[in-house]
């Protein structure tokens, strides 16, 4: 017998595996009440004795009461069938739900990784340029600085040859200062001179 529609193998696998067997009870016992009724007409057409017609009449009946057994039976195992039909249908809508959420999920996180992505890329460019742009500063400022250590070594030469400018403009000063005070004291000297012997003429006249 086929598996019913919506039916999944597995856990409740028993309950159909039951249902099918008590079918095959109910189709058997039907076909053996077909045959006893079959027999009932032959025993009316022929003369049979009460014995025989009781021992199947008995039996016809405990087939009956089998039969009657049988069918509550396998309308529990109906009910137990669609309940675990039901549990099923529940499940797979549960499941579709989940696998819906998961899905949702999953999509809102990789768009989250997609701008996660795309802001690390903006901050990598970002600190390239702002990397580009200090190395380009670090650039001019070691040209300023040897700009500077290139000044610094011409005012110290500018310095040092204005010091020997000025040594040799005290030594010059210093020269002519002893000069004028030598002919200064030549000039007085000859001075006193020229007076001595203008008051000694004038004593001999």
């Amino acid at each position: 017998m086929a598996t019913p529609v919506g039916w999944s193998q597995g856990g409740s696998g028993s309950v159909c595996l039951a249902f099918d067997q008590l079918r095959d009870v109910i189709e058997s016992q039907e076909e053996l009440i077909h045959q006893l009724r079959n027999v009932m007409v032959l025993q009316d057409e022929n003369f049979v004795s009460k014995e025989e017609f009781q021992a199947v009449e008995k039996k016809l009946v405990e087939e009956k009461a089998a039969h009657a057994k049988t069918k509550v039976l396998l309308a529990k195992e109906e009910e137990k069938l669609q309940f675990a039909l039901g549990e099923v249908e529940v499940l797979s809508k549960q499941l579709e739900k989940e696998k819906l959420a998961f899905e949702k999920a999953l999509s809102s996180v990789k768009s989250r990784a997609l701008q996660e992505s795309s802001k690390k890329d903006q901050l990598i460019t970002k600190c390239n340029e702002i990397e580009s742009h200090i190395i380009k500063q670090e650039d001019i400022l070691n040209g300023k600085e040897n700009e500077i250590k290139e000044l610094q070594h011409v005012i110290s030469q500018q310095k040092e040859i204005f010091r020997n400018h000025m040594s040799d403009f005290r030594i010059q000063k210093q020269q002519e200062n002893y000069i004028a005070q030598v002919l200064d004291q030549k000039h007085k000297k000859a001075s006193g001179t020229r007076q001595a012997w203008s008051h000694q003429r004038a004593r001999e006249k």
